[in-house]
């Protein structure tokens, strides 16, 4: 069987299984009461940098959920929006792909645009290790426009309407890219804060004001609206950090936000 192979591997987060795994235990070691979330904002950073604040996003989803999730990351190498439908390997196994609901989203398959892809793949062993029994559909969002985003959001209802799926939305995104610490926060948290309000028009609004760099705009956007129509009235800024926290370099960061949409 086809399956799409690790590309970041030994690079974004460990190789090796034994110490990808308890570097995993780690991260969730250290968060907070789980929830029940549709959606979450996760870093895609090597795990040196993000992982502990992407456990924080995950640590919202009850730990026994065995449905779907819908992985929407941003295209890094400027290819269209597309879907995978091959089972993604991690080191700590196979994580398989729900063909029916990738089939249902009415989005094309493009396997070798999602090859090189870490936006999504990063995301992978944080679903292996603590839902083992779910499913994935990747996502991989090339045009962030609003117009765009409210495609991508009615097509994934829709799909989620004629499988009967039980889903959960992953948008995959860091948010400013080398720049002050200082002008990260400004910016990011001013974004963020339309989002605890599920404003996605605001959300843009205020990205184009501050000039935030943020890689998934659109992914989070999207999330954003079809947890909407699925039923959720708020999100919430779990963890917020920027890569400044790890390296001590307060001049040029990348920030990283957990945030929950339920």
């Amino acid at each position: 069987m086809k399956t799409r192979s690790c590309a970041v591997a030994g690079m974004f987060y460990p190789k090796d299984p034994s110490h990808l795994g308890q570097l995993l235990e780690g991260f969730f070691s250290r968060t907070g009461p789980g929830g029940n979330s549709l959606g979450i904002v996760s870093p895609h950073a090597g795990y040196i940098y993000s992982g502990q604040i992407a456990a924080h996003a995950f640590s919202t989803i009850t730990p026994g959920f065995s449905g779907t999730f819908v992985v929407i990351g941003p295209s890094h190498h400027g290819y269209l929006t597309s879907v995978s439908g091959i089972p993604w390997e991690t080191p700590l196994g196979i994580v398989n792909t729900d063909t029916e609901f990738a089939g249902a989203l009415d989005i094309g398959f493009d396997e070798p645009s999602h090859g090189e892809e870490h936006s999504i793949e990063v995301q992978m062993p944080f679903i292996k290790y603590r839902f083992p029994r779910s499913q994935v559909v990747p996502v991989m969002m090339g045009e962030q426009d609003p117009a765009h985003v409210a495609a991508v959001a009615e097509k994934i209802l829709t799909a989620q309407r004629l499988t009967k799926r039980d889903i959960r939305i992953v948008a995959s995104s860091d948010f400013s890219h080398y720049v002050p610490e200082a002008k990260a926060k400004d910016g990011d948290l001013y974004a963020i804060e339309a989002l605890t309000t599920l404003d996605v028009k605001e959300f843009y609004r205020r990205i184009r004001e501050k000039h935030v760099t943020a890689c998934g705009y659109g992914p989070i956007s999207a999330m954003v609206s079809s947890c909407m129509y699925m039923g959720a009235r708020a999100g919430r800024l779990i963890r917020y950090g920027t890569s400044g926290d790890v390296t001590g370099d307060r001049d040029e960061v990348v920030g990283y936000a957990a945030i929950a949409v339920m």
